[in-house]
């Protein structure tokens, strides 16, 4: 398996994963569109994909920001998802170490997510748990 960053290419792919990820909201196929190609060129956004014999897999999308807690920079994990047939082979944490390594370089003192559905995961890959998530719908 293969860790790149995301191309205009991989669109439509990246828009499949994202909608069997989201349970809270139905993902609309322009609005991604146009929040993909924006995240391609921000600068404190990083789109990664996962592929297997040129089959994107799998895709991880963080963020970095300046905050004053950490003294510098953190990096946020907003989204994660690797198909099921490719769970538990290492997609997943070939992603999560390619945005570690991107975030060190940028700085980041720490890499934060939340996550309701794969905690063992996390915990498997070094993530401890540290606080409770809150929402609130706009």
């Amino acid at each position: 398996m293969q860790v790149r960053r995301a191309t205009p290419d991989d669109v439509d792919r990246v828009f499949s994963l994202a909608s069997d990820l989201a349970t809270s909201f139905d993902v609309e196929e322009r609005t991604f569109k146009a929040s993909f190609q924006q995240v391609l060129t921000d600068d404190h956004a990083l789109l990664l994909v996962v592929e297997d014999n040129k089959e994107v897999v799998g895709y991880c999308l963080g963020f970095d920001h300046v905050t004053f807690f950490a003294n510098g920079r953190v990096a946020w994990v907003e989204e994660m998802m690797v198909s099921n047939s490719h769970r538990r082979k290492g997609a997943g944490r070939s992603l999560m170490a390619a945005f570690e390594r991107w975030s060190a370089a940028r700085g980041a003192k720490l890499v934060a997510l939340a996550t309701r559905r794969a905690a063992e995961f996390y915990r498997a890959v070094g993530y401890e748990e540290s606080a409770t998530y809150f929402r609130k719908m706009l």
